[in-house]
């Protein structure tokens, strides 16, 4: 569904590898895949995308989470949020979560620290984090790339 959305916009898609080796070589609407950045734990991590655009001023990191049955994907939202304000070098990040197997209660928790800005660090007051299941992130888009 991100891919498509992006496409259907004019962004070229592209592993984040690839990009790295020549940036040069590519235009200014980029939706780049599988993007790495080193976790509050001090390893490599990845990001489905980055979003990187001139046109619509955009540098936003993507994270997507999907649980369709019970799981840990939504244990790992306070390990996610704090990689989100404490190590992703972005100062906005969308976090996509849906799929309907999230233990009750785990996305409004996640909503509302973004919201609050809870255990944010004075100097990463800047961060803006946005949390959208899939229907509102196809409205972010609908609003944001016209």
């Amino acid at each position: 569904t991100i891919i498509p959305t992006f496409e259907a916009r004019g962004f070229e898609i592209l592993k984040y590898s690839d990009w790295k080796k020549k940036p040069d070589k590519y235009g200014t609407e980029l939706l780049l895949k599988h993007v790495p950045y080193t976790t509050i734990y001090g390893h490599r991590g990845y990001t489905e995308f980055l979003a990187q655009s001139q046109r619509y001023n955009l540098n936003h990191r993507i994270e997507c989470k999907w649980q369709q049955s019970s799981g840990s994907v939504d244990e790992k939202f306070p390990y996610l949020y704090l990689n989100c304000i404490e190590a992703m070098p972005e100062p906005n990040v969308i976090i996509i979560a849906g799929g309907g197997g999230m233990k009750e209660g785990a996305i409004p928790w996640l909503k509302r620290v973004v919201l609050e800005k809870r255990y944010l660090p004075s100097e990463a007051e800047k961060k803006n984090i946005q949390v959208f299941s899939l229907e509102e992130f196809l409205l972010w888009a609908n609003q944001t790339l016209k």
